[in-house]
């Protein structure tokens, strides 16, 4: 079990977000996006998710979170935007805006799309996307609509996705949640 930190970003499924850590057997738990950095630690989290959000002007300290704290932590839809912005990528607004299914191409598996397949459904929000890559992430998804579907850093446990893993729609949401929970408990410190 890995205790994961759900940042809320006042995005329409944090909640979603938090149970489904719960329902999948993780310890979870919600912080608000302006808790500062040793708040979050006093937790003792193993890794943190980004919820989605309105827009990046609400995104509280997630920038600071990316940045400094030595932990896995997954993006999804507007943290996917954080992590980008903050080491370098552009986010733009998406010519296909709101909530749709969307069928995403798997570019390169690695740790969090493992077994996920070539392609797959996703429920996603595309009113703002990553529009330029950061340098140092590897690009792991498109879609015919979006060039940078989900990324992850080259050597840091980052990573990001425009897609909604935490929704019902969305094929194979918990498979992507259960490999980022691995990556928690493999990156945690042996004591």
């Amino acid at each position: 079990m890995v205790k994961i930190i759900v940042i809320n970003n006042y995005g329409q499924t944090c909640h979603l977000i938090h149970r489904a850590v719960r329902d999948l057997d993780q310890e979870g738990e919600l912080m608000k996006n302006t808790s500062s950095i040793d708040e979050i630690l006093e937790k003792d989290p193993d890794g943190m998710i980004l919820s989605g959000g309105p827009t990046l002007a609400r995104a509280g300290n997630c920038s600071v979170y990316v940045k400094e704290l030595d932990l896995p932590i997954l993006g999804i839809c507007l943290g996917h935007q954080v992590l980008a912005q903050s080491y370098g990528g552009a986010v733009k607004t998406g010519a296909s805006g709101g909530y749709a299914s969307i069928e995403i191409e798997i570019l390169e598996e690695n740790d969090i799309l493992k077994g996920i397949g070539k392609k797959t459904n996703v429920w996603a929000s595309h009113a703002d996307e990553v529009s330029i890559l950061p340098p140092g992430f590897i690009r792991l998804a498109r879609s015919q609509i979006c060039e940078v579907e989900a990324m992850k850093h080259e050597t840091k446990p980052l990573y990001g996705v425009q897609w909604h893993p935490e929704v019902s729609h969305t094929e194979k949401g918990n498979d992507l949640l259960r490999n980022f929970f691995g990556v928690c408990e493999a990156y945690r410190p042996i004591t």
